[in-house]
């Protein structure tokens, strides 16, 4: 029988990796055994967070994990990262995306590009789950091309700036207690670490999403929101390439996190396929239904493969922002076609609470889109291959 801290590992995958690579996939397994698996299809029902998790992902060092030790973060390698993005995303996409948000999009521009202050007070108090961040780059009017954004900064004089302007579909932002809002200013693009108790700032929670049930999504509405410059404006950055480093951090956690959502789905549709009675043996001895599971498992294993590599790359700081794009591309657009297939071996079963694979279908068409689209990224490694950008 296949022990519960097994992935699905054709090729000898976890042989490639090292003690620690595996301590922390197992860990995370068995967190998302305990704690995730139990209640997050309630809470995708009804649309609520498992918020109680945050201080427990925090002290088992799940947020910004690859972050120095010194701030109180675990300082693991990108590999490891990944694996427990990889973890978390098999109970839920919600709880993968709290957690890179959290680490990439929040702490990691902290450490790349905030003042000793700012790392010293935010970092700690992220890493423990203490304080909640969320990340303001998309707009109503500007997805894919977040330079056109409208939030604008103004600079009032002593120390003072003013910022006002909406941003749309921020992960976290009703539960943060802190949001990184990046907005335009005479100097080009800044990023300012906002407390979300400060007056003017509001964000209201969309509600009645068919993908990402369980994961906070909001509006976040800027009118005259001043903060103070030492506190608040990250010092290293100005211009969008900033922000995309941001997403790039990210979108390497869900080339991982895609793949383990894919493996809940595909290990369903191979232990219900074996038991499955009909036509007076198990459905996973017909031809179609084989073909189905050769597909799933292919496909996952070649996804398993690039995101090793990629993170061996990111480890060795060679990699490229394009090599990034073909594995988040790839492994998402893998991801939804094996939940695709997987609900169709489970038929009309295939479609109940009981069951994973539509909870992380569903999540994954969200998964598709956000941090980059599908096609966006095609055009991103394109663009690699042939020095034009096609989207320009």
């Amino acid at each position: 029988m296949k022990s519960v801290l097994e992935l699905t590992d054709y090729m000898g995958f976890q042989g490639l990796l090292d003690d620690e690579e595996k301590l922390v996939r197992e860990t995370a397994r068995t967190f998302v055994n305990e704690q995730v698996l139990p209640i997050i299809d309630e809470h995708a029902q009804n649309e609520t967070f498992p918020q109680h998790l945050v201080p427990i992902m925090g002290e088992m060092g799940f947020f910004g994990p690859s972050l120095p030790v010194e701030y109180g973060c675990a300082g693991l390698s990108n590999v490891a990262y990944g694996l427990l993005m990889y973890e978390l995303e098999r109970g839920d996409s919600a709880i993968r995306s709290m957690a890179s948000v959290q680490g990439s999009l929040v702490m990691y521009p902290i450490y790349a590009f905030g003042s000793d202050a700012q790392k010293k007070y935010w970092l700690p108090k992220l890493a423990s789950g203490e304080k909640i961040g969320c990340f303001g780059l998309t707009e109503p009017d500007f997805g894919s091309n977040p330079g056109g954004m409208r939030t604008h900064a103004v600079k009032e004089g002593n120390g003072r700036w003013r910022i006002n302007g909406t941003k749309m579909w921020i992960t976290n932002g009703s539960i943060a207690d802190v949001a990184l809002v990046w907005a335009r200013t005479d100097e080009g693009i800044s990023g300012f670490l906002v407390p979300t108790d400060s007056d003017g700032f509001t964000a209201p929670r969309m509600k009645g999403k068919w993908s990402l049930r369980a994961s906070v999504t909001s509006e976040l509405v800027l009118q005259d929101v001043m903060v103070d410059e030492e506190a608040s404006l990250l010092p290293d950055c100005v211009g969008l390439k900033c922000p995309l480093k941001c997403l790039t951090q990210a979108r390497y956690g869900i080339a991982w996190g895609a793949l383990g959502a894919a493996d809940n789905c595909y290990q369903t549709a191979l232990e219900y396929a074996q038991s499955r009675i009909q036509f007076d043996k198990p459905i996973a001895g017909f031809q179609l239904q084989q073909k189905k599971l050769t597909e799933m498992v292919t496909e996952l294993t070649k996804g398993q493969l690039l995101a090793l590599q990629l993170g061996r790359l990111k480890d060795q700081g060679t990699f490229t922002p394009a090599q990034v794009s073909m594995a988040k591309m790839n492994n998402v657009k893998i991801a939804l076609d094996i939940a695709r297939s997987a609900r169709t071996m489970l038929g009309a079963n295939g479609i109940m609470g009981e069951y994973p694979i539509m909870r992380h279908a569903n999540n994954l068409e969200s998964v598709y889109t956000y941090e980059g689209t599908h096609d966006m990224h095609t055009l991103i490694i394109a663009e690699a291959v042939t020095g034009i950008a096609a989207y320009r």
